[in-house]
């Protein structure tokens, strides 16, 4: 059992390693596109990784951690706290939201009118102003959540007005692929629709985070103006989702 456990665990210099190895290709990337690399923000997805390997890479200097799931969050949080930086990053449940909204600075999937008022109501509650994207089901793809770009703008003006809700932005998730070129037309589509969200000027909405790409692919999400990031496998290895 050991051996099996080991196939999904890297070591401390490993993490180091490759969170340098992001960092440099986002670097890199930049470089081609004449961008500043200090533009993109790293949100590192930590999803089904340990409480050990978040502080390898805490100590590294990344500061920033994407959760996928309420409850990993809440129990990292109960043994980390605010010494990182909490971003709720998959899909949320309405009736989940307010055992988050005290502990994350940004949730990125925000794919409904109705989840965006719960927010608005959690948010109230703790007399705060929460950060949240849209989430773009920019390729159409029937497996994923996500507003379609033509609702979006609609959307953002209606879930700007809520009064403790802060829109900043667009979030997406392209489609899986081993060719990240394939993903370059979806980048710049979101990109664009981010720029008539912009000139749209809703009250409550701002506009400045495009979390696009991942590990596959975000090298290519930098080159078309994402200014986040969510790495996951690139840093922490793969991950087992049997445990």
């Amino acid at each position: 059992m050991q051996l099996e456990k080991d196939k999904y665990e890297l070591t401390p210099e490993e993490i180091r390693e490759n969170l340098r190895e992001v960092h440099a290709n986002v670097a890199a990337a930049c470089e081609r596109v004449h961008r500043n690399p200090a533009e993109v923000t790293l949100c590192a997805v930590s999803k089904l990784k340990s409480v050990n390997d978040i502080e390898v890479a805490m100590a590294a200097g990344q500061h920033l951690f994407g959760e996928n799931y309420v409850q990993e969050i809440t129990a990292k949080y109960a043994e980390l706290g605010d010494r990182a930086e909490w971003h709720m990053i998959g899909h949320l449940q309405r009736n989940k939201v307010k055992y988050i909204i005290d502990k994350v600075t940004l949730i990125h999937s925000v794919d409904s009118l109705e989840l965006a008022a719960e927010i608005e109501k959690q948010a109230a509650k703790h007399d705060k102003v929460m950060d949240i994207l849209l989430e773009v089901n920019i390729a159409g793809e029937e497996s994923k959540w996500g507003f379609t770009a033509e609702e979006t703008l609609p959307m953002a003006e209606k879930i700007g007005a809520l009064p403790h809700v802060h829109v900043r932005g667009l979030m997406t998730s392209a489609p899986y692929t081993e060719d990240a070129e394939t993903n370059r037309i979806h980048f710049r589509n979101l990109k664009a629709l981010e720029e008539r969200l912009k000139a749209a000027g809703y009250p409550g909405v701002d506009a400045d985070i495009l979390s696009m790409g991942m590990t596959a692919d975000y090298t290519v999400a930098v080159e078309e103006g994402a200014t986040m990031i969510r790495v996951g496998t690139g840093i922490f290895g793969k991950r087992d989702y049997d445990k």
